[in-house]
């Protein structure tokens, strides 16, 4: 059996090992466009702001790793077509400029994201910077440290963006960051977006919503940011408009697509041609409450839809059980969560539902320093079922929205996560955990 996977970070590299262990004699080639295997992306913004500066420990395993498992990885290799009648790739090796093809018995598209380029004046200006790859880490990573660089603009105000402007407050810059929409981390309800900005303006960010970048400039001492009410001077610029799946090279040979561009896939990860699976962020994924495919362009979702993907490769039929969207963020001194259907979400599909916001202490207040917890979840006004959860707090947070997405997982009600045995001990909770009180309050 041979298979050619396209893409060599979370759901190839994910998918290529368990297609390794399910079948140890399939010849498996892995076709990587970047320098970099199977790295975290997500930890790129901290590797820049020197929370950490090692590089290599971004990386989960390497090219000589996978070798040993039997697995061919071929880095600076972009797959260039694809031919799903003759079952064949085109590919070009990007440091000798050749051009070769490889067959397949069966294909995995894991290509993940490019950056969104916006089609603007000055939009490819060199100090004007996309931070998507771990190649674009390593060079933003050495400008940042510069001493002249004083002055950042961040254009974007997503999970990118939010983690860009801690990353250079850590770094000692003035931030300003332009969002176009009305707010920022727009996957999370607005009062928690409002939080984050309060919590990024509290640490001296300029924050500018509703406001559309119309270009940049270099003047020859500093650029400029010119948006649709002003203009403000920059050192250096973080791009950070979005991403888009890098599927155009897969245009016009018969696949489903999204109209982002995501491939539609079932959920064993098949696409609509035969023998050509794909997952990640280039591809559509089922959402476990909504009931319907979204663009949840994650790393957890990647990890085990890649994993689904590489036994079905082997013969099996493994289905993925669903994603919640479930997804964090730290805001300097600030942790977010959020899980299941928004408020959005839930009009959009005409679902009655109520909503109800708690505020309540990390742990009792008989042990030093307890922090309040502000919860806000969603629930069906007639079953009590939950369908999401939001949750913000300066510490002890985050973990708490998995409880709520485990909850939501298995369909249970409010009623029934209100009396759920969860430990106690007063450095970590109270005898009704803030999650008890927010399920009780929700009746």
């Amino acid at each position: 059996m041979k298979a050619v996977i396209i893409g060599g970070v979370a759901a190839g590299m994910s998918a290529a090992s368990k297609l390794k262990r399910e079948k140890p004699d399939a010849s498996i080639h892995v076709y990587e466009r970047g320098s970099f295997l199977s790295y975290g992306a997500c930890g790129l913004p901290y590797f820049i702001g020197g929370f950490n500066r090692d590089a290599s420990k971004l990386i989960a395993r390497t090219q000589e790793a996978f070798a040993q498992q039997g697995i061919q990885t071929f880095l600076r290799h972009e797959v260039l077509r694809v031919d799903p009648k003759a079952k064949r790739v085109e590919v070009k090796n990007h440091d000798t400029g050749e051009v070769f093809q490889d067959d397949y018995d069966v294909l995995m598209v894991a290509v993940g994201c490019d950056s969104i380029t916006p089609n603007i004046p000055g939009a490819e200006l060199p100090s004007v910077f996309y931070v998507k790859t771990m190649e674009d880490a390593l060079l933003f990573e050495k400008i940042a440290q510069l001493s002249n660089i004083a002055e950042v603009v961040i254009v974007g105000g997503g999970y990118i963006g939010v983690e860009m402007a801690e990353a250079m407050l850590h770094l000692g810059k003035r931030v300003t960051l332009i969002e176009a929409a009305d707010r920022m981390l727009s996957p999370f309800e607005p009062e928690f977006s409002e939080m984050a900005a309060q919590e990024l303006e509290r640490n001296g960010v300029t924050i500018r919503l509703g406001e559309r970048v119309t270009a940049f400039t270099e003047e020859q001492t500093h650029r400029l940011v010119h948006t649709d009410r002003g203009q403000y001077r920059a050192d250096i610029v973080i791009a950070a408009f979005g991403i888009v799946p890098a599927t155009d090279f897969l245009k016009g040979i018969g696949l489903d697509m999204a109209r982002n561009g995501a491939l539609v896939v079932d959920r064993q990860q098949r696409t609509s041609l035969a023998d050509i699976f794909a997952a990640g962020d280039c591809a559509v994924c089922w959402h476990r409450i909504a009931e319907e495919n979204y663009f949840l362009p994650l790393g957890t979702v990647a990890n085990k839809c890649g994993r689904i993907a590489g036994a079905n490769m082997a013969g099996g039929h493994e289905q993925f059980e669903g994603a919640l969207g479930t997804t964090a963020i730290k805001v300097c001194g600030l942790e977010m969560g959020r899980t299941g259907l928004s408020e959005a979400d839930a009009k959009r599909k005409g679902i009655d539902y109520a909503v109800k916001a708690v505020t309540a202490n990390d742990h009792p207040a008989y042990y030093p320093e307890p922090v309040k917890l502000t919860i806000k979840l969603l629930y069906d006004k007639r079953s009590l079922r939950l369908l999401g959860a939001n949750i913000a707090g300066a510490r002890n947070a985050v973990l708490r929205v998995d409880i709520f997405a485990t909850a939501i997982h298995a369909g249970m009600t409010t009623a029934e996560l209100g009396m759920v045995d969860l430990a106690y001990a007063p450095p970590f909770a109270g005898v009704w955990d803030a999650v008890h009180i927010a399920a009780n309050a929700a009746k």
